[in-house]
């Protein structure tokens, strides 16, 4: 397990990633399967909405919250909507390039503000006591699961409460592709979906109020588009599929594990 300076010093050459999007050929074949065909399916079926939909919910009244949107990059799909109702928000990503156009699209508000830091520094990054932890896509990125779950305490106020969204690694066929594709991935420094373990890092940590699977028996749904059946009928299998998978991983961890996303809110546990 590598140590924080060995992470410090990974995470430049992550920001230089993101500053360039310079990707290998497989890395733009995955991110294509990923971003393109697996978002098809999402909006086709309601995956997107049913998320962000649910992470509005979490978030509930922000009108007193101090916010950190983890990992924001130039703005994710909830960072406007954040800004516009917290009482304070900070977004925070190693890309500089990406924070320069966040900064822009909050420029308007003066409660908010976007800075180019690394969350693992005390130097660059001294703020904490924040109400809500907003971690859309991020949590997977360190390796050191321990050190993670001990700065994002560090960094919540009592009672303070993560809303996260990461790729599991624990469904048999998405294991098994990920395995023949990591060794010609680009970024496989940082990337590192949960696996069951850490999970149980995560549930050991913190209080889980809610947790939701996100593509576990609808990953299969391009079967169903090959089918001679019309459009909607399609998608009303597909819509059932993706609230079964939506509802039985709320309480059952097998049907949680067979997804590809898992999405959490989970509160800071009390001191005694």
């Amino acid at each position: 397990m590598k140590t924080k300076e060995e992470i410090l010093d990974i995470n430049l050459n992550q920001k230089e990633f993101y500053n360039s999007k310079k990707k290998n050929l497989p890395t733009k074949i995955w991110s294509f399967f990923r971003s393109g065909l697996l978002s098809s399916i999402r909006k086709e079926v309601g995956i997107q909405e049913m998320v962000y939909s649910k992470h509005k919910e979490w978030l509930a009244d922000l009108s007193t919250k101090k916010v950190l949107d983890l990992g924001c990059y130039s703005g994710n799909n909830l960072s406007l909507y954040i800004a516009e109702n917290s009482k304070e928000y900070i977004g925070i990503d190693l890309s500089d390039i990406a924070i320069e156009k966040l900064s822009k699209k909050l420029s308007h508000l003066p409660n908010a503000k976007a800075l180019a830091v690394d969350f693992l520094s005390d130097d660059d990054f001294p703020d904490s006591e924040f109400d809500i932890i907003y971690a859309y896509g991020v949590l997977h990125h360190f390796q050191n699961v321990n050190l993670l779950i001990d700065r994002l305490n560090l960094k919540l106020a009592k009672d303070g409460v993560i809303i996260s969204y990461d790729p599991l690694e624990t469904s048999l066929p998405v294991k098994l592709v990920r395995i023949l594709y990591r060794p010609f991935q680009s970024d496989k420094d940082w990337e590192w979906p949960f696996t069951k373990k850490t999970f149980q890092s995560f549930e050991s940590s913190f209080d889980i109020v809610e947790r939701r699977g996100v593509i576990g028996k609808i990953k299969w749904f391009f079967v169903i588009k090959l089918l001679p059946i019309s459009k909607s009928k399609k998608n009303a299998i597909g819509k059932a599929w993706n609230l079964s998978d939506w509802e039985e991983s709320s309480h059952s961890l097998n049907k949680m594990f067979s997804c590809m996303h898992l999405t959490m809110k989970m509160k800071k546990k009390s001191i005694n």
